[in-house]
């Protein structure tokens, strides 16, 4: 009873924590990043409670992954004459190379969900995690498709939640496919005001 209610308040805790990240996200500010890794700690705790362990590796991800986004949005795309990583569409060599690294991770972690592990939703599980690995790093270089990626990985989440009865992250999960179109549509605007200001 007691691991219970304290998975119940942690649940609560990363749910809210990652709508500010979310938040952070459409906004462009480069301190979703450290937020980021507060919310991956408490959802590696959530995820291995409820066997989803292929989203309990995801957050390890999150974790190595928010550390080179923090640095690449402050120090590593941002060149001499800008204030900011700009956000751009993803070129059609790197869409190339991130379809079929995306299958293969898929392949490759479904693979290990149904051969050594008890997760109830293996596929969906390796079909969210994977998606959510490109996202992530499509998030890191500011490239405007990953909210694509993003409302797929949001609303298949969104089920398997349900079915595990993870119900304030299904919350959670609502909220971040409505603002994933949110996110799209804002980042479109950002990167319309930059083609304009080039213009100038």
């Amino acid at each position: 009873m007691i691991n219970w209610i304290a998975q119940h308040y942690i649940e609560i805790l990363g749910a809210a924590t990652g709508l500010i990240y979310l938040y952070l996200e459409i906004k462009e500010k480069v301190w979703l990043w450290p937020l980021g890794i507060i919310t991956s700690a408490f959802y590696i705790y959530i995820f291995f409670v409820s066997k989803f362990y292929a989203d309990m590796s995801l957050q390890v991800y999150y974790l190595v992954i928010s550390i080179y986004g923090w640095w690449y949005w402050l120090r590593g795309g941002v060149k001499d004459d800008e204030e900011a990583l700009p956000v751009t569409r993803t070129g059609k060599k790197t869409a190339l190379l991130l379809v079929p690294i995306t299958v293969a991770v898929f392949a490759l972690i479904a693979f290990v969900l149904v051969r050594f592990t008890d997760s109830p939703v293996p596929y969906g599980d390796a079909f969210t995690t994977a998606l959510s690995i490109t996202a992530t790093w499509m998030l890191t270089r500011k490239l405007i498709e990953m909210w694509w990626l993003w409302m797929v990985i949001n609303s298949v989440s969104l089920g398997l939640y349900i079915y595990k009865e993870l119900y304030p992250t299904s919350v959670l999960f609502f909220f971040y496919f409505a603002m994933s179109i949110v996110g799209y549509l804002q980042w479109k605007k950002s990167m319309q005001r930059a083609v304009l200001q080039e213009e100038v």
